[in-house]
């Protein structure tokens, strides 16, 4: 009999400015997956909709104020990754305000969605890539 899995819920952005680029940033030495890129984002805590949660981490990590009107759910990707099952789900963002800096000094880098196949990324960030270009050459 299979033990039921720990979920982790993790709400991340595609952030697109006015010339249709991506932000990415890449993760810190000593956390897992460091170096490659990733969109921003972070864990949904207890009691948080994935929104919300979205809003909280994007202020924390980018010191951007987002509207949760302003996000548009994308795709997600479902993942097992060592003793939890990661639900990963992707949103875009094209309004924000504030001065857009990484608070931790993350490497960050405005890409088009194309380029973004060709960065080292988490493996459930590809799915979510392929979702992301189809969505943004069809908008409607």
């Amino acid at each position: 009999m299979e033990k039921n899995p720990t979920y982790l819920f993790v709400a991340a952005a595609a952030l697109v400015d006015g010339n249709g680029r991506i932000l990415v940033q890449k993760r810190p030495e000593g956390k897992p997956m460091a170096g490659l890129w990733e969109f921003p984002g972070g864990k949904v805590e207890t009691g948080e909709t994935p929104e919300a949660a979205l809003v909280r981490e994007l202020n924390e990590e980018l010191r951007i104020d987002v509207a949760e009107s302003s996000l548009e759910p994308v795709t997600f990707a479902s993942e097992a990754v060592e003793d939890q099952h990661l639900i990963l789900l992707l949103y875009i963002c094209r309004q924000w305000c504030g001065r857009l800096e990484s608070a931790d000094l993350l490497d960050l880098q405005w890409l088009p969605v194309d380029a973004l196949h060709a960065i080292p990324m988490p493996p459930a960030d590809g799915p979510l890539v392929h979702a992301l270009s189809i969505r943004l050459a069809n908008p409607f």
